[in-house]
């Protein structure tokens, strides 16, 4: 079994996930760069069931969508860096901020959504699938990682 850690900037919040995450993707939309103040945001999709936190506690706090359902953020209580994310009142699928973990690198983007509105100095390497909105999940994510959503209800 794989597991890999991650934390927030002050290292009051730890955490580690025990399998592979499902997809992992970056999204350029405006509400994300406003809600980060960066050019986008990367997420990592993992079973709840698969994220455990290990120390620290976290703040829960409501966040806007661009589908108006909202979003819960959790943030490490000290310095407030979000660890992850719930969408759609679902709390079996777990949206970890990929750059809180320990080794971000090894989940870049497999998808980067929402690139109509993408900063016009963000360059693109043409190898990553990009989508002008959305992606169809059937098309881009693997036969395994349709099934881990599809066993989880997601």
């Amino acid at each position: 079994m794989n597991i890999y850690h991650g934390g927030c900037s002050c290292g009051d919040v730890r955490y580690h996930i025990t399998k592979e995450p499902i997809f992992t993707q970056a999204c350029h939309c405006r509400l994300c760069q406003k809600q980060t103040a960066s050019a986008f945001i990367v997420r990592t999709m993992i079973e709840s069931s698969n994220f455990h936190l290990d120390s620290g506690e976290l703040i829960r706090l409501h966040g806007a969508t661009g589908s108006g359902r909202g979003q819960e953020v959790y943030r490490c209580k000290n310095c407030k860096v979000q660890i992850y994310s719930i969408f759609n009142n679902s709390d079996v699928m777990t949206f970890i901020k990929t750059a809180t973990l320990d080794e971000p690198d090894r989940f870049p983007p497999q998808a980067h959504i929402f690139t109509k509105s993408k900063l016009n100095w963000v360059n693109l390497d043409g190898i990553t699938p990009c989508f002008d909105e959305f992606y169809n999940k059937e098309n881009i994510l693997s036969a395994e990682s349709l099934a881990r959503r599809q066993a989880i209800g997601w």
